[in-house]
């Protein structure tokens, strides 16, 4: 278990990091637990995470601003949050960039739009940072919150996983070789006179 535990602690950063840049949120949620375990200091995953929430956004950010005019950004600005994400962004600039990271539907559209608009590239890395750092606490204190609830279900689960894993290759044994022998009938009914 140690050797789990070391793994953990040494690639858990660069896990989280990934994570929150390309998958979101559950990544996050797990270095809290992981924070919560004393696998990993709260303020290394609180780091990790705003870090790669903060550079995938500012590359979108950076993506929409450049090829504004390539397939990729107009194939990103035909989908209806693009154009949702474009009249806040007009309206509230500022709350946008604070909050897109929060919204449903606008992780990914949210930088790109802010790219396409005329938000200064100061101003959104500046609000990017910020809103990172925001977004990153807030799903890491949720993973250390519930972290004792999701381990005790962890330990439940790995408690009947063999017994449940031995059942379930039992059912698809039994159900192959049922399927097996349907075959076999249906292939000699055919070849019957």
């Amino acid at each position: 278990m140690t050797d789990v535990v070391d793994h953990l602690a040494t690639l858990g950063p660069f896990a989280i990091a990934l994570g929150a840049a390309f998958e979101g949120q559950t990544a996050v949620i797990a270095g809290g637990v992981m924070a919560r375990e004393q696998i990993l200091s709260p303020a290394i995953v609180i780091l990790a995470a705003a870090l790669g929430s903060g550079f995938i956004d500012y590359l979108l950010f950076t993506l929409g601003r450049s090829f504004r005019h390539t397939a990729w950004v107009k194939k990103v600005a035909a989908k209806p949050a693009f154009d949702r994400a474009l009249v806040l962004i007009e309206r509230y600039p500022a709350g946008f960039i604070l909050s897109f990271r929060f919204l449903y539907g606008l992780r990914a559209a949210g930088p790109v739009a802010v790219g396409v608009s005329a938000v200064s590239t100061r101003k959104f890395a500046v609000l990017n940072a910020v809103a990172a750092g925001l977004w990153a606490g807030a799903f890491v204190a949720l993973g250390y919150a519930f972290g004792p609830a999701v381990m005790h279900l962890l330990g439940a689960i790995f408690a009947h996983a063999a017994p449940v894993a031995a059942g379930v290759a039992v059912v698809l044994v039994v159900l192959g070789v049922a399927f097996w022998r349907w075959r076999v009938w249906i292939a000699q009914e055919r070849t019957a006179p």
